[in-house]
């Protein structure tokens, strides 16, 4: 089977990470109160959401602070779920929607960061939207982000989908869109797809 599989929490706490230094960032950087809108936009520009900040400072927040996301930590059981599915032979290819820096190379930092966090890959692509092109030129068997949009537009052109859960997809929900609590959960679906 041919996986593509996103980075950004669906195999790292991404979330964890933008959310401490966007409080940050709005309470040292800009001088506002932490408080956070009480509804979440559910998008990945929750940081500019969440902290009502306009387009500068959200062009401020990410030029100082990007980089950062080579401190996220793996989400329980993904690196050894991931090597389990490559070891039972399915080729793992990560697809992750990331863009260009202006202060360090965007690729050294994801692949830095896949290595020393032990993740087995096929290959990885880079690119600021389009993961439904992707898949189909990549031939997926089956695709995993948590980005509704994402997952959308893959389902959309024919590939199973599953929708991990996170933060910024409450409540979203499509009928060609299979949503998923875990790396566990993951993994046992596959396997019963398998079996059929």
């Amino acid at each position: 089977m041919r996986i593509g599989i996103d980075i950004d929490d669906t195999i790292a706490d991404t979330y964890e990470v933008t959310f401490a230094y966007a409080q940050y960032y709005t309470i040292h950087d800009l001088g506002r109160s932490g408080e956070i809108k009480n509804q979440v936009d559910n998008h990945h520009f929750y940081a500019k959401s969440m902290h009502n900040w306009n387009d500068e400072e959200d062009a401020n927040f990410w030029d100082t602070y990007y980089e950062k996301i080579k401190d996220v930590k793996p989400f329980t059981l993904a690196v050894e779920t991931i090597k389990e599915l490559k070891e039972e032979g399915n080729e793992i290819i990560l697809i992750t929607a990331r863009w260009q820096a202006k202060n360090f190379s965007i690729e050294q930092v994801t692949l830095e960061w896949l290595e020393k966090n032990h993740i087995p890959y096929d290959d990885v692509v880079i690119i600021r939207d389009g993961k439904a092109k992707v898949a189909l030129e990549k031939k997926l068997d089956l695709f995993i982000d948590d980005s509704f949009k994402n997952c959308q537009d893959v389902a959309n052109v024919g590939i199973k989908t599953y929708l991990m859960q996170s933060r910024t997809n409450q409540g979203l929900e499509a009928e060609n869109i299979t949503r998923v609590y875990s790396w566990s959960d993951i993994y046992n679906r596959i396997k019963k797809e398998e079996k059929d």
